[in-house]
């Protein structure tokens, strides 16, 4: 969640991927995530997300976040998410940056019948460096960890891309796949804003909502991010 006013801000995600960025020692970074989902089931209460989450940097490329994600439709369903980021490998030079890191998803209710897992990954990012307004490209993998089986993928591929097509709008995609938590496709548009913050609006769309046409679990999904202090 580029290059220039973003890569600045040292987002930690594209949309839903993780980025290489890292936020630097001494300072914090605070993310609204905001999902609408469109179309609804037929009958069928929209569902809503909402999803706060804060980073720090500890300094050496680490840094440790949490987020708070709340499904809410018929019913709610909350989650904590802590996680650690460590971006070990970053050449301004040959635009190459590579990071690893790990998240605990764990339910706030429901307890009883919501599993806790986690989520380990690494991913590396190349900066094209040509122009101004060369691409950034980001690959790596996933795996998902005691899941007890009720996932139907546990490893899958990370992609992200970024195009700066002005020095304050950005194109960007990005995947996870497997259909699971977290496999989603989402393209969208960012927009650096004042203040070290931005704006990014994409569409959500599940990867199980590709081949099933009465599957609605595709989103709007606006986020709004600032660097402080």
């Amino acid at each position: 969640m580029v290059l220039g006013g973003q890569q600045a801000l040292a987002q930690s995600t594209l949309f839903n991927i993780p980025s290489t960025d890292a936020v630097g020692k001494g300072k914090g970074y605070f993310e609204f995530d905001f999902f609408a989902q469109m179309p609804t089931t037929s009958g069928a209460p929209r569902l809503y997300t909402y999803a706060p989450r804060v980073v720090v940097g500890a300094g050496a490329g680490v840094e440790i976040g949490t987020n708070m994600v709340v499904y809410d439709s018929s019913s709610t369903q909350s989650y904590i998410q802590p996680n650690i980021k460590w971006r070990f490998a970053a050449n301004d030079d040959t635009g190459i940056a590579a990071s690893v890191g790990t998240m605990l998803i764990s339910p706030l209710n429901n307890r009883k019948t919501t599993d806790t897992f986690g989520m380990v990954y690494g991913n590396f990012s190349k900066k094209v460096k040509s122009s101004d307004y060369g691409p950034r490209f980001t690959l790596g993998g996933y795996g998902l960890v005691d899941t007890d089986g009720l996932t139907k993928n546990e490893v899958g591929a990370i992609v992200g891309f970024e195009q700066p097509i002005h020095s304050k709008v950005t194109l960007l995609a990005d995947w996870f796949s497997g259909e699971n938590f977290f496999g989603y496709f989402t393209p969208g548009v960012s927009f650096t804003l004042p203040r070290s913050s931005l704006l990014n609006i994409g569409y959500s769309m599940g990867n199980d909502s590709f081949d099933k046409p009465k599957n609605n679990n595709r989103s709007l999904f606006i986020y709004w991010g600032i660097t402080f202090p």
